[in-house]
């Protein structure tokens, strides 16, 4: 759970895996069926486990106070909003940016 910096992929494996990385930050077990051995599509794979814990998380916790949980919660979603769409980007453009505040999380170990 600690962060590694990722070694720069090959650009086939960006070429052929955009499209699966950025289908990540929908569910983010598609690169682990559909790319296993990518290291570019296991990177945004973590990347999308880890937005989806944080925003599980975010709205459980802020969704349990009173009064200001109602303030807060469209708040945090609201910024998962921002990073999930920066998380896309960032796979269709082919980069392997971490997200802000959480991307440096691992839990998916890459090939």
């Amino acid at each position: 759970m600690y962060y590694v910096p990722p070694e720069s992929p090959e650009p086939e494996d960006v070429r052929l895996n955009q499209w699966i990385g950025a289908a990540a930050y929908l569910l983010f077990f598609v690169p682990l069926l559909a790319a296993p051995k990518s290291k570019f599509a296991m990177y945004h794979a973590n990347q999308g486990l880890v937005l989806l814990l944080t925003s599980i998380a975010a709205n459980l916790v802020l969704g349990l106070l009173p009064l200001i949980g109602l303030l807060l919660v469209p708040l945090a979603n609201l910024g998962l909003l921002v990073l999930f769409i920066m998380g896309i980007l960032n796979a269709v453009n082919g980069w392997m940016k971490p997200l802000p505040l959480i991307g440096g999380l691992s839990l998916i170990r890459t090939p």
